[in-house]
């Protein structure tokens, strides 16, 4: 493949790394070993994603069956391109930190568009969504550690609980700043412009007769 591999084509690739298996089987080990926490997948884009590795090389069809009125399954393998096309791929995801521009990052950018007051509100309400997040990734987390899964098959689990963790403290600390004046833009043009204060009533001195 010309293009590096994408976060599901890597899955797949690791699923065959183990053994062969056909798409419906790797979406039910995907599954279960949680890796759908860390890559978006859906049916279609699984088979689509199997279709481009065969076409590149990269895995093989060893056979199809049918059960019943079942759709054929084609079981499929890694191949020894396939598996170096993943080794180098990973290697380039773990030592290249790369940019990607998560969205929270463009509203910090752009936060003297709003009031402080109404920033605060909305960073309040983002620390309870961040706090039922960072629970609920530690549940599944040590679900998973319970069910005797191996803590290198998780650290992805890990990685997740900690940036959802710093997120949230740094979400809290934005907002202790905000209260207590530490971190102010009350008065940036772009704000003025966009709230204008209310101009104080004009008094003439003498009123019309």
């Amino acid at each position: 493949m010309s293009r590096p591999l994408t976060p599901l084509a890597l899955t797949v690739l690791r699923m065959l790394c183990d053994s062969p298996m056909h798409p419906y089987e790797m979406q039910q080990r995907i599954r279960d070993h949680a890796y759908d926490q860390a890559v978006k997948i859906t049916h279609g884009s699984l088979y689509h994603s199997v279709e481009r590795l065969a076409a590149a090389g990269l895995i093989e069809p060893l056979e199809t069956s049918r059960e019943g009125r079942r759709p054929e399954r084609t079981v499929y393998a890694v191949t020894a391109d396939g598996r170096d096309a993943a080794q180098m791929r990973l290697a380039e995801l773990l030592r290249h930190p790369a940019e990607e521009f998560p969205l929270f990052g463009t509203g910090l950018a752009f936060v003297n568009l709003l009031s402080e007051g109404e920033v605060v509100r909305l960073l309040r309400a983002r620390a309870v969504a961040l706090e039922a997040n960072l629970a609920g990734h530690q549940t599944a987390n040590d679900a998973l550690l319970k069910q005797g899964l191996e803590r290198y098959k998780l650290l992805d689990h890990e990685w997740t609980i900690a940036r959802v963790r710093g997120e949230l403290d740094y979400v809290r600390g934005l907002v202790d700043d905000l209260e207590s004046g530490r971190l102010t833009w009350r008065d940036d043009e772009v704000q003025i412009r966009c709230h204008p204060r209310p101009r104080p009533p004009r008094h003439d001195d003498k009123g019309a007769s």
